[in-house]
């Protein structure tokens, strides 16, 4: 059975863990610098990090943020080892069971077949893609915005929720104004 374990940096094995995983899942303009990372996961009240466990096994991470009226999935990765088990579909059905809202998350634009399957996997879970022009803020300064699209679980509606989405995204997670 899946289960999401919130860790703090005192955790130290498991967040060693996560660390390492999101170093290896994703490119580094697409995470925040490591100590800011551990700063926000000991101190932000409405930001969760978790490990994500099988027995006592971890196999992934997962972090979200809680906005109240939708929940934003900023990274999920499952362990590379692990991969093309089926946990990636369990991870997304206990994650919508426990949350109980609206997600919200970021996938790159469909222009490689990657990002193409991550659209479908995301889809295939219930997921909607939201096709208005959306980029993701810079994690650090000197970087620049990456082109993305928002994917939503749930009954936020693109024509009357986008703007709201993306400001809140934005304020909160990435500190743009």
């Amino acid at each position: 059975m899946i289960q999401f374990k919130p860790i703090k940096t005192t955790d130290r094995e498991l967040y060693q863990f996560m660390e390492s995983l999101i170093q290896t899942a994703f490119p580094r303009d697409e995470y925040r610098e490591l100590d800011v990372l551990r700063n926000y996961t000991d101190t932000k009240p409405n930001f969760y990090n978790n490990i994500i466990v099988e027995g006592d096994q971890p196999i992934g991470f997962i972090t979200y943020w809680n906005f109240d009226n939708f929940y934003y999935i900023e990274h999920f990765a499952i362990d590379p080892n692990l991969r093309n088990g089926g946990y990636g579909k369990k991870v997304m059905e206990s994650i919508g069971e426990m949350l109980k809202s609206p997600i919200v998350l970021e996938v790159e634009r469909p222009d490689e077949e990657m990002a193409q399957r991550r659209i479908n996997f995301y889809q295939r879970q219930g997921f909607e893609l939201w096709h208005s022009d959306y980029s993701q803020p810079p994690y650090r300064e000197g970087d620049s915005f990456l082109p993305m699209l928002l994917m939503i679980h749930g009954n936020l509606v693109e024509d009357k929720h986008y703007e709201e989405v993306k400001e809140r995204i934005y304020k909160e997670v990435y500190n743009v104004k």
